[in-house]
């Protein structure tokens, strides 16, 4: 387990520590910095998920923070702006190496599902839930690095350019340019109308009751004539060539596989995912088979993104064998037709 999932799991996770101080012994400079650090990981690994699209990026983004954090030989007079500045430049220089391995990826590339956002604040919960989505992330791939990076830390996390041009290392002037570009690009992509968060839980509750029924009729009726199911599997899994695309055909698919998935002991359960509706997706033995995220706008869910590359389900539990699933489900499918 490294440093950063053992606080995942409720630890510190700084190596040689407990977190706990004794009762009646002065604080020592270094567990008030490490007590700091603490307190701001959700945020910080927030950030890096944001620019990187990655969990486990993120996760090693965040010691690597905590590590130049506690090596640094001066404290900082605000521990929030020099840790958001720390982690956005790492993740920045990552982003730029993981360009190029995207750019040999198998299929379509995802980012990898996330299914609990650590850093929370009431007053900006819903920009954050958006930001975090499948479509908003595939819309910040678009940007350049550091146009993400400064797009981030100012419209999802409210960051002073004062900060962001000293985390950055450039002018205060030069990221008002930068976000004033990555706000066209994010905006042209964008759907002109948000769905109601009420009603797309609604959508997301009925069509799921329509997976577990095997009712066709109410499946088609959730999907947009357009809808598109696309699968993330990096040559890992078994892929659905570049997609299927139209209502008619998306409904096909599901109602080919979901439901003998069910009878051979398969699990759908609904979770959120990128703060958006979705579902985990496990084998009779509990391992997961792959994620769902839905894009749902104006009442039709318009997009299913689907992760089943095995490398990117690790944080999300022991994944199951895809191959293995899928042929047990087809073999189903046919004993079903006869």
């Amino acid at each position: 387990m490294t440093a950063m999932r053992a606080f995942a799991a409720g630890g510190t996770g700084i190596p040689g520590r407990t977190g706990v101080l004794r009762p009646g012994r002065p604080e020592k400079p270094e567990e008030a910095l490490a007590g700091e650090f603490e307190e701001l990981r959700p945020l910080l690994f927030s950030i890096a998920y944001r620019i990187l699209g990655s969990v486990a990026e993120a996760e090693d983004a965040v010691q690597e923070t905590w590590l130049r954090c506690a090596e640094s030989p001066t404290r900082p007079d605000s521990a929030k702006a020099f840790l958001s500045a720390v982690v956005t430049r790492i993740s920045i220089n990552v982003l730029r190496s993981a360009r190029v391995r995207r750019e040999e990826y198998v299929g379509p590339w995802f980012p990898e599902p996330l299914l609990t956002d650590p850093y929370q604040d009431p007053e900006r919960s819903a920009e954050l839930a958006d930001s975090v989505s499948m479509a908003a992330l595939l819309l910040l791939e678009r940007l350049s690095p550091l146009e993400r990076a400064v797009f981030v830390l100012r419209e999802v996390f409210g960051f002073g350019f004062p900060e962001i041009a000293a985390a950055v290392g450039r002018s205060e002037a030069a990221c008002r340019q930068l976000v004033v570009r990555a706000r066209r690009h994010m905006d042209a992509g964008r759907p002109r109308f948000e769905a109601d968060r009420r009603e797309r839980d609604e959508l997301a509750g009925r069509f799921f009751d329509a997976l577990a029924r095997g009712d066709v009729d109410a499946l088609r009726e959730s999907l947009a004539a357009d809808v598109q199911l696309v699968a993330d599997s990096g040559g890992k899994a078994p892929q659905w060539a570049t997609g299927f695309f139209g209502a008619e055909r998306v409904t096909q698919v599901i109602a080919a596989l979901v439901p003998p998935f069910l009878r051979i002991g398969g699990v759908v359960q609904p979770h959120q995912v990128n703060g958006q509706p979705g579902a985990i997706f496990r084998d009779r033995a509990g391992g997961v088979v792959n994620t769902w995220a839905l894009d749902i706008l104006e009442g039709h869910i318009q997009a299913i993104r689907t992760v089943s590359n095995p490398d990117k389900l690790d944080h999300v539990g022991p994944a199951a064998d895809a191959f293995a699933v899928l042929r047990d489900t087809q073999q189903a499918h046919r004993d079903d037709a006869h």
